[in-house]
């Protein structure tokens, strides 16, 4: 229940469509204080056996890919939401054009796919897990060399 006149909480699909549009496709990180407080956790932004705690963090992680790739693109595929929880796949399209990944700005286009979950409460995301294509990125970007790029090809 809300307040008479109040917004309504959005549920977890509902914040997890607007950040993917907001954060990742408009580029906007004020979104991202917004909607991921100091308490929140993430998961699989960086090294996937990190956790990414508050905004502060995942400002970083943000800022350098949106400084590599500024024309990412992140479409939902499939979103999928049960209680608290959201869960997406998604299809990442991107130009690496800036120097955030520690690449030389290539014209490479990049293209990734993955899944999010995130739990939601009072209307903000408390919990985030992401799992995605960073051996897929290393290997469109040219960091894989040898053998190892056949198992990935």
């Amino acid at each position: 229940m809300h307040a008479a006149g109040a917004a309504p909480i959005p549920n977890a699909e509902q914040l997890m469509r607007r950040w993917f549009d907001e954060v990742w496709n408009q580029g906007r990180s004020d979104t991202i204080d917004q909607m991921f407080p100091e308490t929140s956790v993430m998961w699989g932004v960086g090294r996937p056996e990190d956790s990414t705690k508050g905004p502060a963090t995942f400002k970083e992680f943000h800022r350098n890919m949106r400084s590599a790739c500024p024309d990412v693109k992140i479409v939902l595929d499939h979103v999928v939401h049960q209680d608290d929880t959201a869960f997406a796949r998604w299809t990442a399209t991107m130009t690496v054009t800036g120097e955030g990944l520690g690449v030389s700005p290539n014209g490479q286009k990049i293209e990734i796919r993955g899944m999010s979950a995130c739990r939601a409460e009072n209307g903000v995301i408390t919990e985030g897990w992401n799992v995605w294509d960073q051996m897929g990125m290393a290997r469109q970007l040219g960091l894989l060399q040898g053998p190892v790029t056949q198992l990935f090809a």
